[in-house]
């Protein structure tokens, strides 16, 4: 009879094994395609920003911290028009 560990480390190895797969295929397809991962890993990043930004622009009642809200999410737009 085996040793249940056997079984736990070979399952492990199989998951890391898919996982090194897809990421693999995740990078291939991106460099075939054209797409630098660095500046679609930027753009994601800007596209959080504001969506967190424009749920704070939504939640402030201070005019003041709305018009820096604002500015913030306009810089955001700008940057992500650069990416």
């Amino acid at each position: 009879m085996s040793d249940a560990g056997e079984g736990l480390v070979d399952a492990e190895a199989r998951l890391q094994e898919q996982l090194d797969a897809r990421e693999h295929e995740k990078r291939r397809r991106g460099l075939a395609a054209g797409v630098d991962p660095e500046k679609l890993r930027a753009r994601e990043s800007l596209r959080l920003a504001r969506a967190e930004l424009t749920r704070q622009l939504d939640n402030t009642t201070h005019p003041i911290r709305k018009q820096q809200i604002e500015a913030a999410v306009a810089e955001l737009d700008r940057r992500m028009a650069a990416v």
